[in-house]
């Protein structure tokens, strides 16, 4: 295995280096110092290990889509979940990210299906409903055979207005819209939630 002494002690770190810094401290919560510690530890691998890491990043990228169905991230579309015929397909969850689709499966309660709408709207950052998959969560309203629309959207602002919204728009049709109860604290995050909590928040859901 190769080894790597660390940085230079004076001066910047060489160009390579520094790049590959760059890149890491554009990963969400990594910062500077974080980037570096995983920079460095890249050097630490073998020719052969860092191939692989390499080809797993760019084939994660190339090998993956969204499902036509619910728009979550796979590499077969339809996904498992949509082509599950065991699941309740009048039941519907909206979530904001694929992440979230891992975190209610967790529950191993929950047998409806997933809409993923990548993100959630926010005037602040730019985002606006369509910039999200609302409109092929409506369009897939409209096509009938869904009963239950539940909104599981993270309980802070931006995942309440996006509910709300959705609901707005759901409202004129024949479907039941609610939204998941307050056990997800407010400000938490969908993903982070333990299954327990999850499952309360899920048989507590309420209308809108």
């Amino acid at each position: 295995m190769t080894t790597y002494g660390g940085p230079p002690a004076f001066g910047s770190f060489p160009a390579p280096v520094e790049r590959l810094i760059v890149q890491f401290s554009k990963l969400p919560g990594i910062g500077r110092k974080s980037a570096q510690r995983l920079a460095f530890f890249v050097l630490t691998l073998s020719e052969s290990e860092a191939a692989e890491f390499g080809e797993a990043v760019a084939a994660a990228k190339r090998d993956t889509r969204l499902c036509e169905t619910c728009m979550n991230i796979t590499d077969v579309s339809p996904c498992a979940v949509c082509r599950n015929d065991k699941r309740d397909r009048a039941l519907v969850c909206v979530v904001s990210m694929p992440q979230d689709v891992a975190a209610v499966e967790r529950t191993r309660e929950y047998k409806g299906l997933y809409h993923v709408l990548h993100g959630v709207i926010s005037p602040m950052s730019g985002k606006s409903p369509d910039d999200v998959e609302i409109a092929s969560l409506l369009a897939r309203v409209q096509k009938g055979g869904v009963a239950e629309v539940i909104l599981a959207t993270d309980p802070d602002t931006e995942g309440d207005t996006t509910a709300l919204y959705i609901a707005r728009l759901l409202a004129p049709h024949p479907v039941r819209v609610t939204r998941l109860a307050y056990g997800i604290p407010i400000g938490g995050r969908l993903e982070y939630s333990d299954e327990t909590t999850l499952l309360r928040s899920l048989e507590g859901r309420r209308e809108l």
